[in-house]
């Protein structure tokens, strides 16, 4: 079966999962994204999203390593569940774009 239905969740400030959610949809393949405020608000995303019938969930760098496994753990391996990563090209960039 190809991919048809990808999700993607997003952490950011103030962002709310019922109301920043998008999606982008062709005759063939559709993308979900939702928006939490914590990684850990995640996981009640990904179980839905997982309802709905996506096939592959993509969480943002926000998420992190304990995040991740929390959303793994959360869908039972019903899912392939996938995280952005940056390398170390980019570690300097990261950490002035976050600088309190």
């Amino acid at each position: 079966m190809p991919l048809a239905r990808f999700g993607f969740i997003v952490t950011g400030a103030g962002l709310n999962p019922s109301q920043h959610r998008c999606v982008m949809a062709s005759d063939r393949f559709q993308m979900i994204a939702v928006g939490v405020p914590t990684a850990a608000a995640g996981v009640d995303v990904a179980r839905a999203l997982v309802a709905e019938g996506v096939q592959l969930i993509e969480l943002c760098g926000g998420f992190g390593p304990g995040g991740t496994a929390a959303v793994l753990e959360a869908v039972g391996g019903a899912v392939p569940i996938g995280s952005v990563g940056y390398g170390p090209e980019s570690i300097d960039a990261l950490a002035r774009l976050f600088a309190a």
